[in-house]
């Protein structure tokens, strides 16, 4: 999967996990719980939304490096 694929992916999973975010907040820094304020569930939410959409499944010995959405972005690339 490439990277623009991958951001895609991530967006739509924030579209449903998280609506009210807005959409030009998901930049490269933007870090998941500080500058988003999603919660642990909502995270999970998250990862298991990519999974569904993507075949890809986190472990979770690597949520470390979904700490903002180019992390997530990236991990979701790298591991397609």
């Amino acid at each position: 999967m490439n990277t623009k694929d991958a951001r895609a992916a991530v967006e739509a999973a924030f579209a449903q996990v998280a609506p009210d975010i807005d959409p030009a907040e998901l930049t490269d820094a933007a870090r998941l719980r500080q500058d988003l304020e999603i919660d642990s569930l909502d995270f999970l939410r998250l990862v298991e939304t990519v999974a569904a959409s993507t075949g890809v499944s986190t472990p979770e010995r690597d949520y470390h490096r979904l700490d903002t959405v180019g992390g997530f972005v990236a991990y979701l690339a790298e591991s397609a």
